[in-house]
């Protein structure tokens, strides 16, 4: 996709989500066709399949974590990769299609654990009630399944419901990480503040593999922002690594990186170069494994070879 700007655009449905509202801060998808769909997998397939040029998932939560269906369903099938990154501030809002006495609160789980506390305090006999998204939550108050929500203001007004509470949510800080996928194309050029996604499958009949992943990246200056594991359904015991690095595949740290990685590893998925979306400036690496530190010791060889 990188080159050829995307039309299509699937996104977590129904309308009204989370999802969508991070969709919209991307001109080419506020300027685009929005397809809403029922799961994450289904979003990615439909990337998978060329029904649409890329799909927007929720990665992790600053509150509840990752979100697991999705770094399953990025390496379920042909490889995909992250092209850009929106995060989103989660604000809560408790609506209602009247003023009625409230005994069954719908939302998503994740927007359940985030105000817990909220509705402990103000509504501590209600019953609360899972379902697949803050939108289809909104959407089975306005249809009387439920009689209040736990969801975003896009939903609320999208479905016509009254808002009885803001910012209902535990942790005012509280954001949501999405990552727009694509299928496989050249990543777009650094941005100077970027973030390459890898997934590493290790030896693990081998001692110390792990430690081997983590020592190809330190010493090239590398900085992990993130890690985590997911079992790969081989048998227990058996785990990928998601990885989050500081840098860029085309910066001569991260691509020496990748190339130790591909040595030490069983196998390598490589899920996206893309920048950052944040005004924070990255950990600098230390100033003799910097891209410039790179380049001169490149210069340093190349100059040696070139006279024996």
């Amino acid at each position: 996709m990188p080159g050829v700007p995307p039309s299509r655009f699937a996104y977590l449905g129904p309308a009204g989500t989370f999802t969508e509202a991070a969709l919209l801060r991307l001109p080419a998808a506020a300027r685009g066709t929005r397809v809403p769909v029922r799961s994450v997998p289904e979003a990615l397939d439909a990337v998978r399949a060329g029904d649409v040029d890329a799909a927007l998932v929720p990665l992790e939560n600053s509150v509840e974590g990752s979100v697991p269906v999705t770094l399953d369903a990025l390496v379920a099938g042909d490889p995909l990769i992250i092209t850009a990154e929106v995060v989103l501030p989660v604000t809560f809002v408790l609506a209602a299609a009247g003023a009625g006495p409230i005994h069954r609160i719908a939302s998503h789980p994740h927007a359940l654990a985030q105000t817990r506390r909220y509705l402990r305090d103000h509504h501590p006999d209600a019953t609360t009630v899972e379902v697949l998204s803050t939108a289809a939550a909104a959407a089975s108050v306005a249809a009387g399944e439920a009689d209040a929500c736990v969801c975003a203001p896009l939903a609320a007004a999208h479905n016509g419901l009254r808002v009885l509470a803001e910012d209902v949510g535990d942790n005012p800080e509280a954001a949501t990480r999405f990552a727009l996928v694509s299928r496989p194309g050249p990543a777009a050029p650094p941005s100077g503040n970027d973030v390459t996604s890898l997934v590493v499958y290790i030896a693990h009949d081998e001692v110390g593999a792990l430690l081997s992943v983590l020592t190809e990246l330190a010493t090239r200056g590398v900085n992990l922002t993130r890690i985590e594991s997911r079992p790969t359904g081989e048998r227990l015991g058996r785990y990928a690594f998601y990885l989050d690095c500081t840098g860029h595949v085309a910066e001569a740290p991260m691509g020496e990186a990748l190339m130790g990685l591909r040595r030490v590893c069983a196998e390598v998925r490589f899920l996206g170069s893309y920048p950052r979306d944040t005004d924070e400036p990255p950990v600098p690496p230390p100033p003799a494994l910097g891209s410039r530190a790179f380049a001169d010791a490149a210069g340093w060889l190349r100059a040696l070879r070139g006279t024996t």
